[in-house]
């Protein structure tokens, strides 16, 4: 697949200085992750907090540098860029932040924030940039009068609509929503969920949602991937994990999600995960979800299990379908 964003046996380890009784041991966040992303698509990652979902997604902004890995986007290696060619590239893939606060700058108006951008990858004169700049707030619903104003006159979902804006005014191939509701109250999570739908379906560009709500998932992503401790433990076309999971992680996560039928509610497999994730820096031999899972195994205890292929074209990496 050359065309969209592939990314092949992706690995990141964060390396921290010495300590009194010795070096501090390394901490393995991203571990051999794979997936592909086609030009339209939006494809989720899951999981609990700690589990290597926003690392991914830095690493392939390159905010953060893989220590091995392929990320290609249509058929450039953007892993192995550097200087120029690295910021020309960055321009297609961009992120959404979790915190708009911090990701706008307090001192710039608004126009000048979604500006700037385009002043460095698309080089408009004056002119253009500012009829772009008010194009893209109509674009994400927020007034043109909004141009002149600053971040903190606005309502963090204003805000939010915004930091949309700004990542998406260089035209990327790729968007990265890094937990980019997180915070926000329901009214306006809905709304910016709508605002992302619309965004979604009216050009080719390729979303990654980064996200630890699965209901957010269902609606927005034609594919959900679920990691633990640095893996992709399974990944499938959105509907078809939500009917048939397959890992037991992946299980437990769905059984989290409040059913809006209480008959539902009670009729669903009850999985209550024991203790807490792993540290990174010690994992678990063989599987990494061996010291919760409901269902293990000594071979689990022992052995990494395979990739197994899913019959929807998705896969898992657990014993129990090997």
């Amino acid at each position: 697949m050359s065309a969209g964003l592939v990314v092949d046996d992706l690995h990141v380890t964060f390396r921290s200085g010495r300590r009194l009784l010795g070096a501090r041991p390394p901490v393995r966040a991203v571990r051999g992750v794979t997936f592909a992303l086609a030009p339209g698509e939006c494809l989720a990652l899951v999981g609990e907090s700690g589990s290597g979902k926003s690392t991914t997604g830095r690493a392939i902004v390159r905010l953060l540098k893989p220590d091995r890995g392929r990320i290609s986007l249509d058929g450039t290696d953007i892993a192995r860029l550097r200087g120029r060619a690295l910021r020309e590239q960055r321009r297609r893939v961009q992120m959404i932040f979790q915190d708009s606060n911090s990701s706008l700058d307090p001192s710039m108006t608004i126009g000048r924030s979604i500006g700037e951008p385009i002043d460095v990858h698309l080089q408009l004169d004056r002119g253009a940039r500012d009829d772009r700049v008010a194009e893209l707030l109509t674009q994400v619903g927020l007034p043109r009068e909004t141009f002149g104003r600053y971040p903190q006159t606005l309502s963090g979902g204003q805000r939010q609509r915004v930091a949309i804006a700004r990542a998406i005014a260089s035209d990327p191939r790729v968007v990265i929503c890094d937990e980019s509701l997180s915070g926000l109250d329901k009214t306006t999570e809905v709304q910016i969920v709508e605002l992302l739908e619309a965004l979604r379906d009216g050009s080719d560009v390729s979303y990654l949602l980064i996200t630890h709500d699965l209901g957010v998932a269902r609606r927005l992503a034609t594919r959900i991937a679920v990691m633990y401790l640095g893996q992709i433990v399974e990944l499938a076309p959105t509907e078809q994990l939500f009917a048939e999971p397959a890992h037991p992680y992946t299980r437990a996560l769905l059984a989290a999600v409040p059913a809006v039928a209480p008959w539902v509610q009670r009729s669903r497999e009850r999985l209550v995960l024991a203790g807490e994730m792993p540290d990174p820096s010690d994992p678990p031999p063989g599987c990494p979800f061996s010291s919760r899972c409901p269902q293990v195994m000594d071979v689990c205890r022992r052995d990494m299990p395979d990739v197994t292929a899913r019959p929807d074209g998705g896969f898992v990496r657990c014993h129990l379908h090997a």
